[in-house]
């Protein structure tokens, strides 16, 4: 990296300028810092903030003409309140269990019957939260309707029955989507392409076949026959946060934050040489919440590592054998 290029950066400190806020959106500009900060940020946002989802689902009854897994995925996919997940473990650091507890999850309830002629709805306002639990806020599914009534989850006719107990767990989606805190994350930088970072296909006319956004009347637009700086670095940098629900953008951004500077920090600890354990100093950062290191040690898994390996020189998606047996994709003496 070029150091050189950020000691104006580090004198001046990042700036930001919030220009719209809502209950589910953020809209603000960041200056003062590089791309590579702005642009880890918004990997962070959309991939390691963690949050509470349901995770396990133990169907007690199911006479609707969804299959067990069908609803299974359905109820994970519903927003759980997440706020101050902190409160929460990770059900692999969970001191006080082996698969869960009121210390590394929460239950949810859902019964259902439909005892009339008319089809029945299930909404994620039937799911029960029982206690106790953490906090008084994590594991409420997020209602924002008008009715009141959430996202549907099964229709009932007469006589079927749904009963299943819900486990929601503590987690990030670089494990899984049901995880994620938002539902999309903007980012734009250079919005006039003075760095020409972008080289746009045309037809006949690039300015009319691709319309500047929204970000260019905050920047000024390049002069005719201007000569082509090679030192520009971009400065301003725009994201718009669209939270789902679980998390107000604002918290969806400062966690974000708190999550980069852990990793950061478990960087430096570790090049500073201290063999300390990261997780006892908090520097552990996010991760899945039963994901496992082969022969059981966490040690700085991220949350993409299964139980079954992904050790050594493979990656997460290749290597030379799976739990079922070997595999002809990864192998280096593949023929």
């Amino acid at each position: 990296m070029d150091y050189d290029a950020m000691d104006g950066l580090e004198d001046a400190g990042p700036r930001v300028t919030v220009r719209q806020a809502a209950r589910d959106r953020a809209d603000f500009t960041m200056e003062g810092v590089d791309l590579a900060f702005a642009n880890s940020l918004r990997r962070t946002l959309l991939a390691e903030v963690p949050t509470m989802a349901i995770d396990l689902v133990e169907v007690q009854a199911n006479t609707s003409s969804l299959a067990d897994e069908f609803i299974a995925h359905r109820l994970g996919l519903i927003p759980l309140n997440s706020k101050n997940v902190d409160d929460v473990s990770y059900t692999r650091d969970c001191e006080y269990c082996e698969q869960y507890c009121e210390h590394c999850s929460v239950t949810l309830d859902l019964h259902a019957r439909c005892t009339g002629d008319e089809i029945m709805k299930v909404y994620a306002r039937d799911l029960v939260v029982s206690e106790p639990r953490p906090n008084e806020w994590v594991g409420m599914p997020v209602i924002t309707d008008s009715l009141g009534l959430g996202s549907v989850i099964c229709k009932l006719r007469k006589d079927q029955e749904i009963r299943m107990k819900c486990i929601a767990k503590k987690g990030i989606a670089k494990e899984h989507a049901k995880w994620a805190p938002t539902s999309a994350v903007g980012f734009e930088y250079d919005p006039h392409n003075k760095l020409k970072h972008l080289d746009y296909w045309y037809e006949e006319d690039p300015v009319k076949e691709w319309p500047k956004s929204a970000n260019a009347a905050w920047e000024d637009a390049p002069q005719d026959g201007e000569p082509f700086d090679y030192s520009a670095q971009p400065g301003k940098f725009y994201f718009d946060v669209e939270s789902i629900g679980n998390l107000e953008p604002d918290a969806v951004v400062l966690q974000g934050i708190k999550v980069l500077q852990q990793k950061l920090a478990l960087v430096i600890q570790e090049l500073s040489g201290d063999d300390r354990n990261g997780d006892a100093d908090g520097f552990g950062g996010p991760r899945s919440p039963d994901g496992m290191q082969a022969g059981g040690d966490f040690g700085m898994d991220q949350g993409y590592t299964t139980p079954f390996g992904n050790t050594g020189g493979q990656t997460m998606y290749g290597g030379g054998t799976t739990p079922f047996g070997a595999t002809p994709y990864g192998q280096s003496g593949w023929q």
